[in-house]
């Protein structure tokens, strides 16, 4: 909304947030806001669906619909492991085995990235004002410390 309101044409504004890997993952989530022409999101629907995509609406609201689930899941994890539930692998493995997910929390947030993950979370709690999406202070450290994941080569793992 802010974006639109900076510009003569809000009407033709829309977000279109691709998920990574963008050739592996197949959905948009396709941001309106107030102001968004039903051409214009209808125009950013069909680019999406050409690209092989499959799109879903969200509101212009932090997280969208995605990571407004998504992170809460994670940081349950990073607490779980703060405070010496379970390993890191028991955690993953369970997320995998016990719910059919193809990634665990923990290996997820590494693929993400620490930094992205905590970026996320403290937007969506500067919105919301909510505590599922504080950020831990481990998440926080681990950060600080430069332990971003796989784009640092250490995360919760040690990637090669």
């Amino acid at each position: 909304t802010r974006l639109a309101a900076a510009t003569n044409r809000p009407e033709k504004l829309v977000g279109m947030h691709f998920f990574n890997p963008v050739p592996v993952l197949a959905l948009v989530e396709l941001v309106t806001t107030v102001r968004t022409a039903d051409a214009t999101a209808e125009i950013a629907r069909a680019y999406a669906e050409k690209l092989g995509k499959t799109v879903i609406h969200a509101k212009d609201r932090a997280g969208f619909v995605v990571n407004m689930l998504l992170i809460p899941y994670i940081l349950s994890a990073i607490r779980m492991y703060e405070a010496g539930v379970a390993s890191a692998e028991d955690i993953d493995t369970a997320m995998r085995l016990g719910a059919n997910h193809p990634m665990g929390p923990l290996e997820l947030t590494d693929f993400v990235g620490l930094d992205t993950t905590k970026y996320v979370a403290d937007v969506l709690f500067d919105e919301f004002k909510e505590p599922l999406y504080a950020s831990p202070p481990l998440l926080t450290r681990m950060v600080e410390a430069g332990l971003h994941g796989r784009k640092t080569g250490e995360g919760f793992y040690r990637h090669q």
